[in-house]
């Protein structure tokens, strides 16, 4: 309305202009204002009805985009993202491999300011189905409500707060093709349960988590009788007997330094499958350190099982622990090297030397903060025979 006034305006003075060199009469400068005024109101009047109608065409979109499921609750938002990563693996004494290891969607929506839906889905090895290397899983889907500024809720299914990789472990947030394996092994990562979980503020940089969920149901015999990895149930069919309690602890009150200790306890970690008066009764403790100063970098990690019962000591996995300490440097905002040294043992209860040692050292690259391309040589040593190199893609959105 404004541009339309104006622009009449200007012509007006315009005409005007040009009149004035004729020394028009009073009668004629009167009827030409007179004119003019009509014109003003005529435009003010359109201008306004223009105005009413894109008021209606507005709450007709809004309406239409609540109907759609975008305008529930008081934020009503949508979000979607996800992540990937292709390796290729060439292993000593092995089939040289490449991998689509993982394609993994998020799905999140806001109810409102203080309740929210966060979900993943995640297929594994590009295949899925009978005769298949691939899963497709369910790794999270949890309604998170804010009970205040300190405190909030969860229930569903979720990732437990355990360890460094196994909340955060998209590929472009750590060095290394394949997850590492003290993380893979003895936490073990990614590892998901159902339940309830709290999560609270201490202040002064310190903060907790408590959760109560289904715990792993190990296999009693067998060669993987017993092996933390195999008790994850993934919360398909999960039997309950036994569920589990865990608490985190963690400190972030320094500018890069993370501090955190998890301890877990589970009554029966074969889930009542074992023999009758056996049970194996199980606890977990986790700890570990990351720091980022500048370029420099650092991450170690320590995790120990012990299990209870004649069944678990008698193959040697009443003791299952591992470590590695992880240092790093950021040449550019672009380029990072890395080198880790870990160890870890599934049969640290037997007398015998199973311990497996691994010696990693590569390279990330960073075209894009999201997107990254990795290099790296592993070795290992005492029980441990899979010496190679691996490459990698990753992304998350």
């Amino acid at each position: 309305m404004k541009l339309l006034t104006t622009a009449t305006l200007f012509s007006a003075a315009i005409s005007m202009s040009a009149n004035a060199a004729e020394t028009p009469s009073l009668d004629e400068m009167w009827k030409n204002q007179q004119q003019q005024q009509q014109q003003i109101e005529k435009l003010k009047k359109e201008n306004k009805q223009l105005s009413e109608q894109l008021e209606v065409s507005m709450e007709v979109a809004e309406k239409k985009d609540d109907k759609m499921g975008h305008g529930h609750g008081a934020k009503g938002s949508t979000s979607i993202g996800g992540y990937g990563e292709l390796h290729y693996n060439n292993i000593k004494d092995k089939d040289d491999e490449i991998d689509f290891h993982r394609f993994v969607l998020f799905f999140g929506h806001e109810f409102t300011d203080k309740i929210r839906f966060f979900s993943e889905l995640e297929l594994e090895h590009s295949l899925a189905g009978e005769g298949k290397e691939g899963e497709v899983e369910l790794e999270q889907a949890y309604i998170e409500m804010d009970l205040n500024d300190r405190l909030s809720t969860k229930a569903g299914l979720f990732l437990l707060p355990v360890g460094i990789l196994n909340e955060t472990h998209e590929p472009d947030t750590f060095y290394g093709v394949e997850r590492n394996s003290v993380e893979k092994n003895i936490i073990p990562t990614t590892w998901w349960e159902a339940g309830v979980a709290m999560s609270g503020q201490f202040g002064s940089g310190f903060s907790y988590d408590l959760a109560l969920t289904s715990g792993l149901a190990t296999p009693t015999t067998g060669s993987k009788a017993f092996l933390i990895r195999s008790g994850r149930q993934k919360v398909s069919e999960a039997v309950a007997n036994d569920p589990a309690v865990l608490g985190r602890l963690k400190y972030t009150g320094v500018p890069g330094l993370e501090l955190a200790a998890t301890v877990q306890h589970q009554s029966d970690l074969t889930q009542g499958q074992g023999v009758a008066g056996t049970d194996a009764s199980a606890n977990m403790i986790e700890a570990h350190a990351v720091y980022q100063k500048g370029p420099f970098g650092v991450r170690a990690l320590y995790a120990q099982w012990d299990i209870d019962g004649a069944a678990a000591a008698a193959v040697g996995r009443d003791e299952q622990s591992g470590w590695y300490i992880e240092p790093s440097y950021k040449i550019n905002s672009k380029w990072g090297v890395f080198a880790r040294y870990s160890a870890w043992d599934n049969n640290a209860g037997d007398a015998a030397d199973t311990e497996v040692k691994q010696s990693d050292f590569g390279v990330n690259y960073w075209p894009h903060e999201n997107v990254v391309f990795k290099f790296d040589v592993q070795n290992q040593s005492g029980a441990g025979t899979d010496d190679g190199f691996n490459l990698g893609v990753g992304y998350q959105f």
